[in-house]
């Protein structure tokens, strides 16, 4: 069971790690250490609620609800995208947002990860890449469509 549990964290660090290298890439505020941290610790903390406490549970007079830690989890990962998140008073904008969706997905990734659901974590990323990877690309055919016509 251990070796399943090392794959388990192993892919999430893995798919979280991929997130976090493309957001390395565009220079954005989490980067490939912030994300390969944030999915492996969900999927240990997954792994621990589900398992770690297996002595205790069998007994008949407590109730123990394995959901409880992942849900905290969610609750926790919000502080550190709250830190990624911007607010510029001098252009009235916000940036980090994405970089703050990005840390959250990867939570629930890492999560995924640690329940075993492989095909779940990996089908995600994939989208949570794809999204980012077309996001930025419509940006900046917008950005060249509203040059073009300023220029005209």
């Amino acid at each position: 069971m251990e070796y399943e549990f090392i794959l388990r964290i192993f892919c999430a660090a893995l798919l979280g790690g991929l997130i976090g290298l493309e957001r390395e890439y565009r220079a954005k505020e989490a980067g490939f250490r912030t994300h390969f941290l944030v999915a492996l610790g969900s999927a240990l903390f997954m792994i621990v609620s589900a398992y770690g406490f297996e002595g205790a549970m069998n007994n008949e007079l407590q109730r123990w609800d394995v959901s409880r830690v992942a849900a905290q989890v969610v609750s926790g990962i919000g502080f550190i995208g709250a830190g990624t998140i911007i607010f510029h008073k001098s252009e009235n904008a916000v940036r980090g947002l994405t970089t703050a969706a990005g840390v959250w997905v990867t939570a629930a990734i890492g999560l995924a990860c640690g329940g075993g659901l492989y095909v779940l974590s990996i089908a995600s990323t994939l989208m949570v890449l794809a999204g980012l990877e077309a996001f930025n690309y419509f940006l900046h055919k917008m950005d060249r469509f509203r040059d073009n016509n300023n220029e005209q």
